[in-house]
């Protein structure tokens, strides 16, 4: 009886110990995050009351340039892997000559990207939508956006890098540094205030760039003290390790890339449903975004802890750092669910000031609230697999997912057979369902541990 005493006490100190680490990891993390979502927040609020075609261009343009950035921020998760994996090994030195690696493709390849996306912005939003008074506020806002993909890129391979050698806390100063920076902005810029122009919805676009290129300055400076044994920009990646940099890096940018085209075609989908329920889903996915944060921040952590104890040459415990993730997951995201069910008004009515558009929003705020534990799933199983390096298998369950099961039902759910803004997120809810239920499965079949980063 003792004895058994002994191990339970040992088996709650030891698990203990392991909800301390994955907290340590990823609060700060979260913090983070919640910065650059009250950002999103604050920029939805403002923006609100220019009138519900100001929503509709920011929400549309919002996820057009995070679908024209995307390719570039599978970067962050190559970096993430990589650095984690030679830090488990005990060669930090290594983590940074893969940054610097990193640094150097984004800087490459970015403006090009840029260049290209600027020009095709014109010609190609009217394809997304129709409406003339959201094309002529959309436009301006997604050229400026586009402009800030060499800042947006270089940021992302720092996050990975942060993340990756346990300074998540030197992330989150930055991003609310940043996003500091970028609400004033917003606010000078859309009303004209302080003696500025009034800029509209181009202001929040302005604000935005502005904001990503402080943020880089920022991670540079910061790097010359923390990286590795003064590394930063000193040493570059192997071949190998460029390859598995790169190998990672691309089908995460693709994941990234389709899920984000994804959300820009929901939002054409849902554009032909009409522009006031377009409006509510740009909130829906705006409060959205902000609940699952912590999530998000775990399954950073959970990326770290799987790669690092893969460096050690010990994948059992790789394993079941997925499932801690998950536990604590589940629980937070459940509570954050919560208000979306009981009080979705009360949420929707900080960014929606007309009843009807408030009452399109109303039953889909309260399916979001009731799936959020099955989100947390979702997220701690895949970035388990991205922290192992298995991106191309998450990429193929992400892309299948969405643009083969949820796309062509829901538009045949919304605009064809009517069900609306309703019928397109239940369709929502089982999708994510579904594709939770995938990670879970290929974590436990555990072929992500036979991958080479």
């Amino acid at each position: 009886m003792f004895c058994r005493a002994i191990v339970v006490i040992l088996q709650h100190i030891m698990e203990l110990e392991r909800r301390n680490r994955i907290f340590s990891l990823a609060l700060p993390i979260i913090g983070g995050m919640v910065s650059q979502n009250l950002l999103n927040i604050v920029d939805t609020a403002m923006v609100g009351f220019l009138g519900d075609a100001a929503l509709a261009a920011v929400g549309l343009g919002g996820f057009i340039v995070f679908m024209c950035q995307a390719l570039i921020l599978g970067i962050s998760t190559g970096v993430q892997s990589s650095a984690a994996r030679r830090k488990g090994e005990g060669h930090p030195e290594r983590a940074a000559a893969i940054l610097n690696t990193a640094l150097l493709l984004v800087l490459v390849v970015a403006p090009i990207f840029s260049l290209v996306l600027i020009q095709l912005a014109e010609p190609a939003y009217p394809f997304l939508n129709a409406d003339p008074e959201v094309i002529e506020r959309g436009v301006p806002y997604i050229e400026w956006r586009l402009g800030a993909i060499v800042f947006v890129g270089m940021n992302f391979a720092f996050r990975g890098y942060w993340n990756a050698l346990d300074l998540s806390r030197l992330y989150m100063k930055t991003l609310i540094l940043m996003h500091a920076t970028n609400i004033v902005l917003n606010y000078v810029l859309i009303f004209g205030k302080f003696g500025a122009p009034e800029f509209g919805v181009t202001g929040a676009g302005m604000a935005s760039a502005i904001s990503m290129a402080v943020g880089t300055v920022i991670y540079f400076i910061l790097a010359m003290r923390h990286v590795e044994q003064g590394y930063f920009l000193r040493c570059m990646a192997t071949r190998k390790e460029t390859v598995a940099l790169v190998r990672v890096s691309i089908p995460s940018g693709i994941q990234q890339l389709f899920f984000a085209a994804g959300l820009v075609a929901m939002f054409w989908i849902i554009g032909r449903i009409g522009t006031p329920s377009l409006a509510a889903a740009n909130v829906l996915v705006t409060v959205l975004l902000f609940a699952i944060l912590p999530g998000l921040g775990l399954g950073l952590a959970c990326a770290t802890l799987v790669g690092q104890a893969l460096g050690k040459r010990d994948p059992d415990d790789a394993y079941q750092w997925a499932f801690d993730v998950a536990k604590v997951t589940v629980a937070l995201l459940t509570i954050l669910g919560i208000p979306m069910w009981l009080v979705p008004d009360l949420v929707s009515s900080i960014f929606i000031h007309e009843e009807s558009t408030r009452e399109l929003a109303r039953w889909p705020m309260r399916i979001m609230g009731l799936t959020m534990s099955i989100e947390a799933i979702g997220f701690a199983f895949m970035h388990g697999m991205l922290g192992a390096g298995d991106a191309r298998r998450v990429m193929m369950v992400s892309i299948g997912t969405q643009w083969l099961l949820f796309l062509p039902l829901a538009y045949v759910i919304g605009p064809i057979l009517g069900y609306g803004l309703l019928g397109v997120w239940i369709w929502q809810g089982v999708t994510r369902t579904v594709q939770s239920a995938l990670f879970l499965s290929m974590w436990r079949g555990r072929k992500w541990q036979q991958i080479e980063v």
